[in-house]
């Protein structure tokens, strides 16, 4: 396999689990030096014990909607690698309420944590990758919200379209610097939270995939890996879904071929 990331160093927040432990994974198998970041220690430590064997990997514990755990983990970075190539904002939450239902306190807190952690992430990043002359910002979106929808999701798809409102200013914004900054959307993919909704659920989904399985994180982690990559030194303020195929057919009869007269 072709090392897309050798030589290069990356936060990836929200590296522990799921996800993105599926992009720490995929890029240390491409050659880069990884720290990941999320709030508790012991996930962190289970993921790097996990996941050393591919390479250059540690953990700064730190919860994204604070300011100062931020600082630190960019800190500490540069303390160990004096240079950020690459930040993968990946840290979201995606709990369930219905509109009628839900309370200022859960609209709040899920913005604070998916759009405000993204923001203050990449506002903290970009003073690094300016002094050393450029960098890749990839954000972890996902189809619902920006393309889907899915009863129960509307707090959490508010955040995923507003991440890549965020994405497209921003694009323009640090290309002057040599900054870019794209995003993946994944779909259904294997993880402890999509683990938790049941396997019924997780039936459904399949039976709605034209490829007929489950996403893996490392194939977020591939795709993410590639826009991070100076293979797509010429992509800036764009989006990949990573999705089996799953918002193309307008129905899951659209899927079943017609018969033959």
């Amino acid at each position: 396999m072709a090392r897309l990331l050798e030589g290069k160093f990356a936060i990836i927040t929200g590296g522990s689990k799921g996800i993105g432990k599926g992009i720490a994974e995929a890029f240390l198998k491409h050659g880069a030096t990884v720290v990941i970041a999320s709030r508790k220690e012991q996930d962190l430590q289970k993921t790097v014990e996990e996941l050393s064997s591919f390479g250059q990997i540690s953990y700064v514990v730190a919860d994204v909607s604070k300011t100062e755990d931020i600082q630190r983990m960019v800190s500490a970075t540069m303390e160990r690698h004096g240079r950020i190539d690459v930040l993968c904002s990946n840290v979201g939450i995606y709990p369930m309420s219905l509109i009628e239902d839900m309370t200022e306190e859960e609209w709040n807190y899920i913005n604070t944590i998916n759009v405000k952690g993204m923001f203050l992430s990449i506002k903290e990043c970009i003073p690094h990758m300016k002094k050393q002359g450029g960098g890749s910002i990839v954000i972890t979106s996902s189809i619902t919200g920006p393309i889907t929808g899915f009863a129960g999701w509307s707090h959490y798809g508010a955040t995923k379209a507003a991440q890549l409102g965020f994405m497209r200013s921003a694009a323009i914004e640090l290309a002057r610097y040599g900054i870019r900054v794209n995003a993946v959307l994944p779909g259904n993919i294997v993880s402890e939270g999509l683990l938790s909704l049941g396997e019924e659920y997780l039936d459904i989904m399949k039976r709605s995939i034209p490829l007929g399985t489950l996403g893996e994180p490392q194939d977020v982690g591939n795709a993410a890996a590639f826009l991070a990559s100076d293979l797509a030194k010429f992509i800036t303020g764009q989006t990949i879904v990573v999705d089996g195929g799953q918002i193309l057919p307008e129905s899951t009869e659209a899927m079943e071929l017609p018969t033959k007269e």
